[in-house]
């Protein structure tokens, strides 16, 4: 059995990332999403194992100073990060593992792991951007200028990614990551 391929997907919020995963996981049985590790405390309906893997700050801090990490971040006083004995694991067994995460995490993964595939994914343009963001209907004006912000720098980060692919249509898109995978 071959290794699979560690497959960092980042983009800005409003890309499509989730909905794209998923319609990858649907389609392509030798891909999986990694879980993350996390700090922050369990939300009602999840699960260890499935939403995140659930550890005290100390194990985390732990964790990243013995170098079991791949790539982590703190946000909101909690930390994410991804577990390199995991993703090994599920390489190991040949799956191709997707890493939904930002830039910055994806960085940190290629320096890691330069056999990393960095596919940055995002809308056509920073108009379709936000009116993805304005259907939402979850965020002020304010919130939504800010992720314009952000999402500006992040696309002018994308040409240090390796693959850049613009999701208009789902499965199209979904499926320019399979080639993209089977490179």
């Amino acid at each position: 059995m071959s290794k699979g391929k560690i497959l960092v997907i980042s983009g800005p919020s409003g890309a499509g990332k989730g909905t794209v995963v998923n319609r990858l996981l649907e389609i392509d049985d030798s891909v999986c999403l990694s879980i993350s590790a996390t700090t922050r405390n369990k939300r009602e309906g999840e699960e260890h194992g499935v939403h995140y893997f659930y550890i005290t700050k100390e194990d985390f801090l732990s964790k990243i100073e013995k170098g079991e990490l791949l790539e982590y971040n703190c946000y909101n006083g909690n930390y994410y990060g991804t577990l390199k004995s995991y993703v090994d694991s599920l390489i190991e067994s040949g799956k191709n593992v997707i890493l939904e995460i930002d830039i910055n995490g994806g960085f940190q993964i290629k320096e890691k792991c330069p056999e990393a595939v960095l596919i940055f994914l995002t809308a056509p343009s920073l108009e379709e951007i936000e009116r993805r963001l304005r259907k939402r209907n979850t965020e002020t004006d304010e919130v939504i200028a800010k992720r314009l912000e952000i999402a500006k720098a992040e696309i002018e980060r994308s040409k240090e990614y390796d693959f850049v692919v613009y999701n208009e249509d789902i499965d199209k898109c979904a499926h320019n990551i399979i080639e993209i995978i089977n490179m």
